[in-house]
């Protein structure tokens, strides 16, 4: 089986060069995140790395090292080194043998670390296809990626809790039988692969 801390960190590799592409004009242009520009995507996408790295590293109580990150001028390098964070953070020798607090998931208790990075790594692939959308460009994750997330994105439940205020995602979305396997993955997660359509 493959170590989803692999998994999570080719994948940070694609949503790095694909924020390395964002032009300083397109940080208010709208994404398929309804509630956000892609200014505020990428303030959440930031804050979350540096949540899940306190996670990593013990965090139980402080909920602020989730918050946004505003974005500046240096956004691209910000978001970089938010990436090295939370991988190194992963890289810890007996972090699969860990549980980590994910209070924007379940306040108490905690998710053990293969569940928790699993989480993290199917975000990314979301958000990394989200960031290329708005920017209007493909993004391309290995086959093998794309494979296991289908897997997990099937495994996140339906029902009511998809609509209450600050849902991770929204009600899947229908697409044909022989949609492409990324597209399938988005629509799961409440996405229209046609999106702005």
């Amino acid at each position: 089986m493959a170590d989803v801390r692999d998994l999570d960190r080719r994948t940070l590799a694609v949503t790095v060069d694909v924020i390395r592409g964002v032009s300083d004009d397109q940080l208010d242009l709208p994404t398929p995140c309804a509630r956000w520009k892609l200014r505020q995507l990428l303030a959440h996408m930031i804050g979350q790395h540096y949540g899940f790295a306190a996670a990593a590293r013990g965090e139980t109580s402080d909920r602020s090292v989730w918050a946004d990150r505003p974005v500046g001028s240096d956004f691209r390098d910000a978001y970089a080194d938010a990436v090295s964070e939370v991988t190194a953070a992963f890289s810890a020798q007996d972090m699969l043998g860990r549980r980590l607090w994910l209070p924007e998931i379940r306040d108490a208790g905690r998710f053990p670390a293969e569940m928790a990075i699993g989480f993290h790594f199917l975000d990314y692939i979301v958000h990394g296809w989200d960031v290329a959308r708005c920017r209007g460009v493909p993004v391309v994750f290995e086959p093998d990626l794309i494979d296991e997330v289908l897997v997990r994105a099937a495994q996140v439940p339906e029902g009511e809790a998809r609509l209450s205020p600050g849902a991770a995602f929204r009600p899947g979305v229908a697409v044909p039988e022989d949609a492409a396997p990324l597209d399938r993955v988005v629509a799961m997660l409440g996405r229209s692969p046609r999106w702005p359509e």
